[in-house]
């Protein structure tokens, strides 16, 4: 997920106005995403059928540098992971000074290559066991559109490609991160138990962690209002107005908001987080610091739109009780779990298919016995020389 940033209300998430921006989830390093370039490949090299007339045969225009199975990553695929790596950790980490920013490139670049071919890996087996992500990435592309106020997909389309990126590589893209997530859901996720003597165990031996300042847990339900005329904010407001008559009569709030607001929460039903006193703006801090659980705001305007928060869950000062805390424990558990099981589960992925990787490149997690792929010079043509015809013979 992206890095939580207070913004002008200091309540929501300032990734709502970034532009194009999809998903990254706490795996992130193993679902950078691939784009295969369609081509015919020889030795180590990919030719594209060109013309005789307009170009020599065997014309080189691209590199591979690994091959899994019969799909292959190329030199291209690798320069885009790498500038999308520092482009995300100099994002991240905006206020860092360059030593830093370098030095965490430096010990995430030696994986890169390692995490492009997990990716290839994963995508496979998810053809293998029939995973389909057409409806989730039909949604998901809706979501970005709503997040960024457009009107129709074709003018998503328009706006991703004004970046230079090509549409059909963005939602490849997308469809293998959805499809790598679902088979780690099903053939990873699924098979860890979180038992509640695990859960009992970390909050004795971690209490010092769990004694805080008074917080809150917040959910959103956002409607922006950027670039709106008066006329269409009066009618955003009586579109929030609704909402929130429908939450308050029993509505289940993160469904709503799952398929109403335009925040970039909205595919997490408006999860916010936590905030300590000082952290809101003002209006919005007085009222739900005076809510328990489960309270609700009134509508509220901001800079950029209309807000209605839900208090998830409200955290008295000091020690919190087990019962509070369970499932926060539960998630860091699942996820000291899981990147263990998945390098496992990604290991036996590599033992059951054919993975090549070109010399200079380095797979940090290749199996003991993997191939390289070797360097062969492309064969010249030769010409064909003509048969000699004899002479006929003189009629004497």
């Amino acid at each position: 997920m992206g890095r939580w940033e207070p913004s002008e209300t200091c309540c929501y998430n300032s990734k709502r106005r970034d532009k194009i921006c999809t998903s990254r989830s706490a795996m992130k390093k193993i679902l950078l995403s691939l784009v295969a370039l369609p081509a015919v490949s020889v030795f180590g090299l990919v030719l594209l059928p060109l013309n005789a007339q307009e170009q020599p045969k065997g014309v080189v225009v691209e590199e591979i540098v690994a091959r899994v199975d019969n799909d292959i990553i190329t030199r291209s695929d690798y320069q885009k992971a790498d500038a999308s790596l520092h482009d995300d950790i100099a994002r991240s980490c905006q206020n860092c000074p360059a030593e830093k920013i370098a030095s965490e490139y430096k010990d995430r670049q030696k994986d890169l290559l390692r995490d492009l071919i997990d990716q290839q890996l994963l995508v496979s087996r998810a053809k293998d066991m029939g995973i389909s992500v057409e409806t989730d990435l039909i949604k998901r592309l809706d979501d970005i559109r709503k997040q960024n106020n457009l009107t129709s997909m074709e003018d998503l389309e328009k706006a991703v490609e004004s970046q230079g990126i090509a549409w059909e590589d963005y939602k490849t893209q997308m469809r293998n991160s959805l499809l790598t997530q679902e088979v780690i859901r099903q053939q990873v996720g699924s098979r860890m138990d979180i038992g509640a003597d695990d859960i009992k165990k970390y909050y004795e031996e971690h209490k010092d962690q769990f004694n805080r300042p008074e917080q809150v847990e917040l959910g959103e339900i956002f409607l922006s209002t950027e670039g709106k005329s008066p006329e269409e904010i009066a009618a955003v407001r009586t579109k929030a107005d609704d909402l929130h008559n429908r939450v308050l009569k029993g509505e289940d709030f993160a469904e709503i908001a799952k398929r109403y607001s335009e925040g970039s929460t909205a595919k997490d039903g408006g999860a916010l987080g936590r905030f300590e006193r000082g952290q809101l703006a003002p209006q919005l801090e007085e009222a739900v610091f005076k809510m328990d659980r489960n309270g609700i705001t009134d509508v509220t305007q901001t800079k950029t739109g209309f807000e209605i928060l839900k208090v998830l869950n409200h955290f008295d000062a000091g020690l919190q009780p087990l019962d509070k805390v369970e499932n926060e424990i539960t998630n860091r558990l699942y996820s000291q779990k899981m990147e263990p099981a998945l390098r496992n589960y990604l290991a036996e992925l590599r033992e059951e298919s054919y993975v090549q990787v070109k010399p200079g490149y380095s797979d940090s997690a290749a199996v003991q016995g993997g191939t390289v792929i070797q360097e062969v010079a492309p064969t010249p043509d030769t010409p064909k020389k003509k048969k000699k015809i004899p002479a006929p013979t003189p009629k004497v």
